[in-house]
């Protein structure tokens, strides 16, 4: 057993886990820390996509009772079945896009300067987005529960969500971000955010599994169960830690850890430190 590769597995996995949920993109910090671990390759990137299903379990869990009252009730519950509707059109812009355009996306923008220049955008656009929210007080949200969320509404923020094919801009952020715009209620926003990222995440990582299946295990099957477990302990913890968070914070800390952090690694890269466009 090769235990390098099980360690950076282990801390790709946290990272995963940490960042999937939190509006800083997961993907991009993906990115950096497999470029800083030499972990990098078809069969790597695989392993990057499918990690994010012991993410993506830990919401599954933690939402696990609202879960199964929507699966029990879509034949006899109409809020059930409004809220499964919901969530099915939030997803279908960025599956038809990424279906559309995911070689070319991958294949030009998968690097660290792309990933970089997206971070800070993305704070800046936080920023924007909190700057409104506060302008319009705290009684400026006009949708205060999933429930009150209608179909438009849930297209909306699937369009917005469709930014996050562009690594570095976070799927939780810009659908997060683009709720709040909607006037959707900040916790809102991000539990809804949580459920829109069940079927993205189950249907990349099925994708990927069924396209490059012989690379996904980056050589052992250790290796991926490591990083998924990992991802999953990881991001339970930091869902709970971030709806305690909400209860009394805005994203404006996230929002200049983006720009900081990416503003880093754009002078890392151009002092030649570090060959991240590699």
């Amino acid at each position: 057993m090769d235990w390098i590769l099980i360690a950076k597995a282990v801390v790709l996995g946290v990272v995963e886990g940490i960042t999937e949920f939190l509006p800083v993109s997961s993907t991009g910090h993906l990115i950096l820390a497999g470029n800083l671990l030499d972990f990098n390759g078809s069969g790597a990137k695989t392993f990057l996509v499918v990690i994010q299903f012991g993410a993506i379990l830990a919401v599954c869990w933690e939402y696990r009772r609202r879960i199964a009252g929507v699966v029990a009730g879509l034949l006899t519950d109409a809020s059930a079945r409004r809220f499964a509707i919901n969530v099915v059109i939030a997803t279908i812009p960025a599956v038809l896009l990424g279906m559309l355009f995911e070689a070319q996306i991958k294949r030009a923008l998968f690097a660290p300067v792309p990933v970089a220049f997206a971070l800070v955008m993305g704070g800046i656009v936080i920023l924007w987005a909190q700057a409104r929210e506060r302008s319009r007080g705290e009684t400026g949200a006009s949708i205060g529960s999933l429930d009150e969320l209608r179909p438009l509404d849930a297209f909306k923020v699937g369009c917005a969500q469709c930014c996050a094919l562009i690594p570095g801009v976070s799927r939780s952020g810009s659908t997060i971000i683009g709720a709040m715009l909607l006037g959707v209620e900040r916790r809102v926003a991000t539990e809804f955010s949580f459920f829109l990222a069940i079927p993205i995440i189950v249907g990349a990582t099925l994708y990927e599994l069924v396209k490059h299946g012989h690379g996904a295990l980056v050589g052992t099957g250790s290796v991926l169960t490591v990083g998924t477990v990992a991802a999953f302990v990881s991001a339970f913890v930091c869902v709970r830690w971030l709806l305690r968070y909400l209860a009394t914070h805005d994203f404006t800390v996230f929002a200049w850890y983006r720009i900081a952090f990416g503003m880093l690694v754009l002078v890392i890269g151009y002092s030649g430190e570090l060959d991240w466009r590699a």
